[in-house]
């Protein structure tokens, strides 16, 4: 069989505006000319799940770290037999993966090394995962510390008196280049745990598969997925907020929330104020280190800096409280329908196979939710941190005359960021008065700005050169739903296809019909109006204050795993994930059937939206 084929890197047209962009990235991240031959014969997909938008040269520390640190929990330290980390390319200003496999040869001999490594992590979970969190919380911690003070114009008589013998600037550059390893400490503490909880998913899958042969994907997920996870735990704060204000008779005071401080001065005013805003500190630390993005981008924004976001949401719920909805997610509804389904299947085995199935299921329930708990400490909190210490940098710069803006740093990679601290160092040490970056740097990024922009033009392509003829490897398949069927699909396989039915992974379980709204970055969240059906390149979990108004949600990219189809489990919406082009097939208004058990996207027709709670029908199979 002859398999169709996704354009090669070379293939894709450059924007206008966009020649040359390959410059602006560190040369290991782009395809090369000389090695042409091997790349173009790997299969790559474009990680948007993780990775939607155009990458600023400093942005891509986030994207290097994390697929660099995933790659050695598989080859280095977890051994896994079938599968080394994932090569990665930046085109065109996006990601793209391609798995690499361990030779058939070698497989068997990383067997023994692999059972010891997760055997040991398993026999001492508990010990380990409270380690990994003072870890984590002191790796936070010490870059809280770090600072990027303007150079004094003399040093200190003190430092004179005290043999000192350094000029302080030694602490300007340490500072700099302890923060890149900070943010890499985190990013290797980040995959510690989370290939051995896809790991114990994997394992039990596997099982239910092979002793029930026709047993959803949906059921297997359901039966390990946590109801109390770490990372619903900012939207449960926002909730616990709103109702307090309802009981508090706060309501009035939430009218004007893009103003955070006159807001919460009314409040702090009011009768009842000082109990709200007594909650609203504690909730803060660390619950609003939370951004409505997903951690990788320098504009992100996260709710300890832009206060009027969890406001807003909390004005959201009130107004929702207030016309009888349960705005708190249903836990005890799923917990009850996750132990019927546990249940129902235990009762069809004997009781020896029942024991080994009992034994795969609470060792992948126990390490399942650290999955999506991390994405708090390390995504959120970790990098929001990271950012805000970065937007310090940038505006100690910018205020130096190196460059205009604060955020005119970030299209210089972190490796040009350090030239520039010892340019900055240098002028500041002789006297001379002028980085020669103030006259080098505005043109450099002037230029890359005209790039950055052009490339912001054009989609990626979903994939690069020829899939393979089954893709196995299942991470690939769990996290970013990249499938054969999927792929196929990609490539226009299903010629019969008229375009009014999109194919996906069958995520969260469900039938309904409504109008859609395409939402293409997280800043139109705002836009969501109760009864839609929300589509989306991707979702973040930081969204979870819209999925109360929604009755379903369509991606692009995504697996049974990917947070979207998490996400709506817990919140019982029906989910089809990995689509590969609904956001761009989709218009904002359009009718449209999600089946959410079928994994089917059905565009009925075009129509206005409709923003009434009966815009939708709701049933769940």
């Amino acid at each position: 069989m002859t398999m169709k084929s996704f354009p090669k890197p070379s293939d894709l047209p450059v924007p206008a505006g966009a020649e040359g962009w390959e410059e602006i990235y560190p040369y290991y991240l782009v395809f090369q000319d000389a090695l042409k031959e091997q790349e173009d014969a790997k299969f790559w997909f474009c990680d948007s799940q993780h990775w939607p938008t155009v990458f600023k040269p400093f942005e891509t520390i986030g994207g290097e770290f994390a697929v660099k640190c995933l790659g050695q929990y598989n080859a280095r330290h977890l051994m896994i037999p079938n599968a080394n980390g994932i090569d990665f390319r930046i085109h065109l200003g996006y990601l793209y993966m391609s798995p690499i496999p361990v030779p058939e040869e070698q497989i068997a001999a990383r067997v023994p090394d692999f059972e010891a490594r997760i055997g040991h992590y398993f026999a001492n979970w508990e010990t380990k995962l409270a380690n990994w969190h003072v870890k984590v919380k002191g790796t936070i911690a010490e870059m809280e510390t770090l600072s990027f003070a303007p150079l004094p114009e003399k040093v200190p008589f003190e430092d004179i008196e005290n043999g000192v013998g350094k000029d302080g600037s030694e602490v300007l550059l340490e500072n700099y280049d302890r923060l890149i390893q900070l943010a890499y400490q985190n990013w290797q503490y980040h995959f510690e745990f989370l290939n051995l909880g896809y790991i114990a998913y994997l394992d039990f899958f596997n099982f239910c598969k092979e002793v029930f042969p026709n047993i959803p994907d949906q059921s297997i997920a359901t039966m390990v997925q946590g109801v109390d996870m770490e990372l619903f735990r900012p939207d449960d704060e926002l909730k616990a907020l709103a109702l307090l204000a309802v009981e508090l008779e706060l309501d009035e005071h939430f009218a004007n929330t893009d103003d955070p401080a006159a807001t919460l001065a009314s409040i702090a005013a009011a009768a009842g104020g000082e109990r709200w805003m007594a909650q609203w500190e504690q909730a803060q630390d660390p619950w609003f280190n939370f951004t409505i993005g997903n951690g990788f981008y320098a504009h992100d924004k996260y709710w300890n800096v832009h206060q009027e976001i969890p406001l807003g949401f909390i004005a959201d719920y009130i107004r929702r409280a207030r016309g009888g909805a349960q705005i708190l997610r249903p836990t005890q509804k799923l917990i009850a329908e996750k132990e019927r389904i546990v249940e129902e299947y235990r009762e069809l085995l004997d009781p020896e196979v029942a024991a080994v199935f009992d034994a795969k299921r609470t060792l992948a329930a126990t390490a399942y939710p650290y999955v999506e708990n991390h994405n708090f400490y390390i995504e959120h909190w970790t990098m929001g941190v990271f950012w805000r210490k970065v937007r310090e940098l940038g505006r100690m710069l910018a205020d130096a005359g190196l460059f205009a803006e604060p955020e005119d740093m970030l299209y210089l990679s972190r490796n040009e960021v350090r030239d520039v601290l010892f340019d900055l160092v240098t002028s500041w040490g002789v006297g001379s008065g002028t980085p020669i970056g103030a006259v080098v740097l505005p043109e450099k990024i002037a230029h890359r700005k005209g790039i950055v922009d052009a490339l912001k033009t054009a989609r990626p392509a979903p994939a690069l050169n020829t899939p393979p003829q089954s893709i196995t490897e299942p991470f690939t398949r769990m996290l970013w739903g990249i499938t054969t069927e999927q792929v196929q699909q990609w490539l226009g396989a299903d010629e019969a296809q008229d375009g009014s039915t999109l194919k996906g992974m069958a995520a969260s379980p469900g039938l309904v019909e409504g109008p859609a709204r395409v939402i293409m970055h997280a800043d139109e969240l705002t836009q969501v109006q109760p009864g839609e059906i929300l589509v989306a390149p991707v979702t973040a979990p930081s969204w979870g204050p819209i999925f109360g108004k929604i009755t379903a949600t369509v991606t692009d990219i995504g697996g049974m795993m990917s947070h979207a189809a998490i996400v709506c489990r817990e919140y019982d919406l029906p989910a089809v994930t990995g689509t590969g082009s609904a956001s761009t097939t989709i218009k904002t208004g359009d009718l449209l059937r999600v089946d959410g058990t079928k994994g089917t996207v059905e565009i009925l027709g075009a129509q206005p939206a409709l923003t009434g709670p009966g815009a939708h029908s709701h049933s769940h199979a």
